[in-house]
């Protein structure tokens, strides 16, 4: 009986902490929202932590791995790691000016193939396909255009929307965990009373002794 109680319990405390997480992860991305050139020094910093941790993990791994045939492979990819972190880490306003640059290119690109191939293909779903490659053709263009004036912002924006959706979705599984097995753990209603041995009438309706 212990266990049946405590594990709902766990569950309940579990979802809680994933919604508390959500929230906090929603108050971050709120903040960078309005303070877009703090998100995005933030979130350069972080992604060069990122790839200097990765990079001496992998070196770690190449030399524990070093009779293998990918050994110098895996030592080049662990030193580039660890060089554009430091990198980064140094220069994260320089950093985040190449990045901005290359995901403008990218948009570009990427508007650019979608619209040629929703005109192309004219598939089922050809309406928002073109909406997707003008939105990302539109938005390159825009990012683009105002670089590198744009990379203050753009990756701190992109920063706290990630962070903000994730928050919420976070806070709708917490809650909606919660809420389910608060319903699983809910004692059922009870028997309801009926005619049975003893009630005093039986089956047909009669009273014991009217029957002669």
């Amino acid at each position: 009986m212990a266990d049946t109680v405590q594990g709902p319990k766990e569950l309940k405390r579990g979802f809680g902490l994933l919604a508390a997480l959500g929230v906090i992860l929603v108050i971050a991305g709120v903040v960078g929202l309005v303070y877009t050139g703090l998100a995005t020094l933030t979130s350069m910093l972080l992604f060069g932590w990122l790839l200097l941790i990765g990079g001496v993990v992998g070196l770690v791994q190449a030399v524990q791995s070093r009779g293998s045939e990918y050994f110098w492979l895996a030592v080049v990819v662990a030193a580039l790691n660890i060089a554009a972190g430091v990198v980064v880490i140094r220069h994260p306003e320089g950093s985040a000016e190449t990045l901005t640059l290359f995901a403008a290119l990218l948009f570009l690109t990427g508007g650019l193939f979608r619209l040629v191939g929703s005109l192309v293909v004219r598939g089922p779903q050809f309406g928002w396909t073109l909406f997707q490659g003008a939105f990302l053709l539109l938005l390159g263009i825009l990012v683009l255009g105002n670089w590198p004036e744009s990379s203050r912002y753009v990756l701190g924006l992109f920063f706290s929307l990630a962070l903000l959706f994730d928050g919420l979705g976070l806070i709708a599984i917490g809650v909606g965990g919660r809420r389910i097995v608060g319903a699983v753990t809910e004692p059922g209603p009870g028997p309801q009373s009926g005619a049975g041995p003893g009630s005093g009438t039986s089956a047909s309706g009669d009273i014991p002794g009217d029957r002669p």
